[in-house]
């Protein structure tokens, strides 16, 4: 059996820029560093029990002055998992995966909450959905970290958004209830790869926020990207063309030439919420 990598190695497996170690270093640390997404499933179910307690985990983490502002939906059935999946358009591995999750923001039970009290609810505004997706976002990174360190594989899906209406159809959520994130879940049949991140040095910032030199960064991370990560396919290549050297932050920029959920501030307008 060969050894695993220490930690440096992983992290410098992910940034150009690791950063120097601690002495003492937890070994849930090197789990978080070797982290990938994982899009192959074996067809092997995963027990109730385990989903009861990775819920119960993920909803033991932080949430915003305790409002408890998130729900998880669990989608085990065949059935409901194949029209989960076909709403997830352009993703086809998803159907591929035992269970999906949709972790929800739930304002609902706070505004219910003030109508048992006969309290008015005087913060019906966009802090209201914002707070809730956060919640929602915290539990879905506790559950991801939790159901990894079962040896299981997950892979967060946005998607979920894009056909927000038809998802909560499906899932019945209520009003002041909204899908956040979905999450293909199951034993992974190969192991994920490590990602490449943007480095350290123009993602994280001291006091202060400061752009020093992005544009070189992302040159670099680009060509780093390009040369032991390079993407299969290039995106809209029917619009743009194929592109030498092509990066990470072309791949970005044709995904967003095009609108994606332009339609969900409606969605969560028709779903109770206020903009103001």
């Amino acid at each position: 059996m060969t050894d695993q990598p220490d930690l440096h190695t992983l992290l410098a497996a992910r940034y150009d820029d690791p950063p120097p170690l601690p002495g003492t270093q937890p070994g849930a640390w090197r789990a978080m560093a070797a982290r990938g997404s994982c899009r192959t499933f074996a067809a092997e179910p995963v027990p109730d029990a385990l989903l009861d307690t990775l819920c119960a985990l993920a909803l033991a983490s932080p949430t915003k002055s305790d409002l408890q502002q998130r729900d998880i939906v669990l989608v085990t059935e065949p059935e409901a998992r194949t029209a989960l999946a076909d709403l997830v358009a352009g993703q086809p591995w998803v159907a591929g995966a035992p269970v999906l999750a949709v972790f929800c923001g739930n304002n609902r039970r706070q505004r219910l909450l003030h109508d048992w009290h006969d309290v008015p609810f005087a913060n019906d505004h966009f802090d209201a959905p914002f707070n809730a997706a956060v919640d929602a976002g915290i539990a879905l990174a506790a559950f991801v970290t939790a159901a990894e360190a079962a040896g299981l594989g997950c892979c967060p899906v946005s998607a979920v958004r894009n056909e927000a209406a038809a998802v909560s159809d499906l899932l019945g959520l209520p009003d002041h209830v909204f899908p956040v994130a979905g999450l293909a879940l199951g034993w992974p049949a190969a192991p994920p790869e490590i990602a490449m991140r943007l480095p350290l040095r123009a993602t994280v910032h001291r006091n202060r926020y400061a752009e020093r030199d992005l544009r070189a960064d992302v040159a670099a991370y680009d060509a780093a990207r390009a040369s032991r990560q390079p993407y299969r396919t290039q995106r809209f290549a029917e619009s743009f063309g194929e592109s030498p050297g092509y990066g990470w932050s072309e791949d970005k920029v044709r995904q967003y030439s095009r609108p994606e959920r332009a339609d969900f501030g409606a969605f969560l307008r028709a779903k109770g919420f206020r903009f103001d």
